[in-house]
């Protein structure tokens, strides 16, 4: 929405903005009320839907989240009622016997975890469910992400990625397992699934897309928080301050990611003065401290290590690219990610020239169909190269497949500069 649209729709915007701000709390609280999943996203959803037809009429309320809860909470009741009606076995009275048996249920084993929203995600990440229905289901419920943007982040078509969620839902309710923080003891076996859910909650604050500034900061901001939240439960586990070590420095450059006009800012054109420098100091004290590990920590770990070259580097001329290169190579080893492919080939066209870099992403087409950024990266090595016509063809690629404003106009801005004749 623009600004000039937000002006002539303020309720509209109001209602965005309790979406962004409200969804997963009231999300959170129905779950820790009611134990279903199922009815605490169809409830809130309704509340979302009653704000946007009589928001307009009645104003705005002075406390929306506040409001949307309430109404969340009385679709509740509402869809009880209708289950007993349906069933015609049970007077309605017994709905309240339900309701109270419900709550009760969400007396769990997990008081541990004071914080909502964390226990929500230890709650979603059950081991009963498939590890990609797992963090499919916990960006659904926690944050609120549409089924598309999950797609996107998990690389897989829309129809796959609704199809992950609904198997998950029906998992959990036809195994009838207890929808509850696991006690203390029980959360490692959970531990993989909540940071790889942290940090695509992350790096959703990080896709460009279609809200004021460009970027979802504010998604960044609770991940950070969250992780802060599960090192401090879990007293400083490696697996953990591997994550935390990532995020911080990743997200130390929020405020130079795009310019006054929302436009993007790629990384060697930001302000580095406009980093945060007490977090890049956090970020690489912690890696410091840490031994190499095994697993996805040790993805992390990797990944740490190479946002803190570019975090510690004076300025972009001064990127030690083939560090940066060495360590995409070994993540890449482990992983097997045609994502980190993409992203070695940049380090690599950096240290080794554009040629270089072009002979990386060699075979990748297969991996990335319709991603964006391969056409997009090989568009732009190719310019670099001095093979326009060549790039010209690669940038329309990626203008096709691109999915976000923000994007479109860097590509287009490249796409121009790329037909522009040679002298």
């Amino acid at each position: 929405m623009t600004a000039h649209e937000d002006a002539a729709d303020p309720v509209g915007s109001a209602v965005a903005d309790a979406w962004r701000a409200h969804w997963s709390h009231v999300v959170a609280l129905l779950v820790a009320q009611y134990a279903s999943p199922d009815l605490a996203e169809d409830a809130a959803g309704d509340a979302f839907e009653a704000a946007a037809r009589t928001w307009p009429r009645d104003g705005v309320p002075a406390n929306p989240g506040a409001w949307l809860l309430t109404a969340a909470r009385r679709r509740v009741v509402d869809r009880l009622r209708a289950r007993a009606l349906h069933r015609r076995k049970e007077p309605l009275l017994v709905v309240d016997d339900e309701m109270r048996a419900l709550a009760a249920a969400a007396h769990d084993p997990g008081a541990h975890v004071a914080d909502e929203q964390l226990r929500l995600v230890l709650t979603c990440c059950h081991p009963a469910l498939a590890p990609a229905d797992r963090v499919a289901m916990t960006l659904r419920f926690v944050v609120g992400l549409s089924t598309a943007d999950i797609a996107r982040l998990q690389l897989v078509q829309h129809t796959a990625m609704s199809a992950r969620l609904t198997r998950a839902k029906r998992r959990l309710a036809e195994t009838g397992v207890p929808f509850v923080v696991p006690p203390r003891d029980r959360l490692d076996e959970r531990l993989d699934a909540v940071t790889t859910v942290l940090y695509l909650l992350f790096t959703a604050g990080y896709q460009p897309a279609d809200v004021p500034g460009g970027l979802r900061v504010d998604l960044a901001d609770e991940a950070v928080r969250l992780v802060r939240e599960l090192d401090g439960l879990l007293g400083g586990s490696p697996r953990v301050r591997a994550l935390l070590a990532l995020v911080l420095l990743q997200h130390s450059r929020r405020d130079a990611r795009v310019d006054d006009a929302g436009r993007l800012v790629l990384l060697p054109d930001q302000d580095r003065a406009r980093w945060h420098a007490a977090e890049i100091a956090e970020g690489v004290a912690l890696l410091r401290a840490l031994p190499p590990l095994d697993g996805l920590a040790e993805d992390h770990r990797l990944q740490a290590l190479v946002a803190a070259e570019h975090a510690t580097a004076r300025t972009a001329a001064d990127t030690r690219w083939d560090v940066v290169a060495g360590l995409y190579a070994l993540l890449e080893a482990r992983t097997g990610s045609p994502v980190v492919r993409l992203a070695r080939a940049v380090a690599v066209a950096e240290a080794a020239g554009p040629d270089a870099g072009l002979a990386v992403l060699e075979g990748l087409d297969g991996a990335l169909p319709r991603h964006h950024r391969l056409p997009a990266v090989r568009g732009e090595l190719l310019l670099r190269a001095g093979r326009h016509p060549e790039a010209v063809a690669e940038l329309e690629r990626a203008l096709d497949l691109v999915p976000d404003a923000a994007e479109r106009d860097h590509l287009q801005r490249r796409l121009a500069e790329a037909r522009t004749p040679e002298p």
